[in-house]
């Protein structure tokens, strides 16, 4: 099995590092917090002190990070990915990141003689621990052939999209609907139980009908109906209302460089953002269905 290097080991990297040492492949991992490395090494992983020692010998390196700016520091600061990495290494950037930051350091590594491909997941924690993210790629067709093994150990769908920087298109243009998709369902059961219906008559009817979407069968924004939402632990986070706005604001900021109109993008955002500003930002982003009813 190939030797691969795991930077950012948070809520989503710790379920995917431990995923791919399950599966077989020598992991390295590191991390700036030391409880997160020693999780992952009672996950199978072997510790890595710093990005030096993590990619050295490596011939994949994956990060899951917060945002662009710490994705930027990772590769190429001067310990970064790009001064170490072996030549010839494959490099797999999971997080969710501006396409322009992507397709930015995707180009550095190519002059570094590296490969390299963005591949942005859906799925949430759960899924990630699972095993069973959908993962958006973007990046030549030789780096995706390389990257897919890898990506096939920590997920169930892995979808080639297009060019350096397609996997975060995919991703922010996915999650956009996905936030206005479950501020209509809370919509639409606010406004059941004010009409009266009974939320679970309600989910019977409308799943089976041409209100069906992923937001009610599957995360579900009241308590009863799906038993693996949030909305049955008091919306404790699979993904929160912070990252679902991080994610919505990367799509308006596409919009605006694209000359995209995205009326209803720009709604959602206004919304999670109000939201995440009364004390929503720590719960998962169907919780918004508190603000909807006006008890947040």
């Amino acid at each position: 099995m190939q030797d691969v290097a795991f930077i950012g080991l948070g809520h989503m990297g710790a379920g995917m590092a431990a995923n791919l040492a399950k599966a077989g492949f020598e992991v390295r991992a590191f991390d700036l917090n030391g409880d997160a490395r020693a999780n992952a090494v009672r996950a199978g992983c072997a510790e890595a002190m710093s990005i030096q020692e993590a990619v050295e010998n490596a011939e994949i390196v994956v990060t899951m990070l917060p945002a662009g700016p710490q994705v930027e520091t990772v590769y190429l600061g001067n310990d970064g990915v790009l001064a170490h990495a072996k030549l010839g290494a494959t490099l797999i950037d999971c997080s969710t990141i501006d396409v322009e930051t992507a397709r930015r350091v995707g180009f550095a590594a190519t002059k570094s003689g590296l490969s390299m491909v963005d591949a942005p997941v859906s799925g949430g924690v759960a899924a990630a621990n699972a095993g069973t993210l959908t993962f958006m790629v973007g990046g030549t067709q030789t780096a995706f052939a390389a990257a897919e093994p890898v990506l096939k150990a920590m997920g169930k769908a892995v979808i080639h999209a297009g060019a350096a920087g397609a996997g975060q298109a995919a991703k922010i243009c996915n999650n956009m609907l996905l936030g206005i998709s479950m501020i209509g369902t809370c919509e639409a059961f606010v406004l059941a139980e004010k009409l009266g219906l009974d939320p679970q008559r309600f989910f019977d009817i409308s799943s089976k009908a041409s209100g069906q979407c992923w937001s009610m069968t599957s995360y579900c924004p009241v308590p009863g109906p799906v038993p693996a939402s949030p909305a049955n632990r008091g919306y404790e986070p699979g993904f929160t209302a912070a990252m679902m706005l991080k994610d919505l604001k990367l799509a308006q900021q596409a919009a605006a460089q694209a000359g995209a109109a995205t009326p209803m993008g720009a709604a959602a955002e206004a919304l999670y953002q109000l939201f995440a500003a009364n004390n929503g930002s720590g719960k998962d982003f169907s919780g918004i269905i508190n603000l909807i009813r006006g008890d947040s």
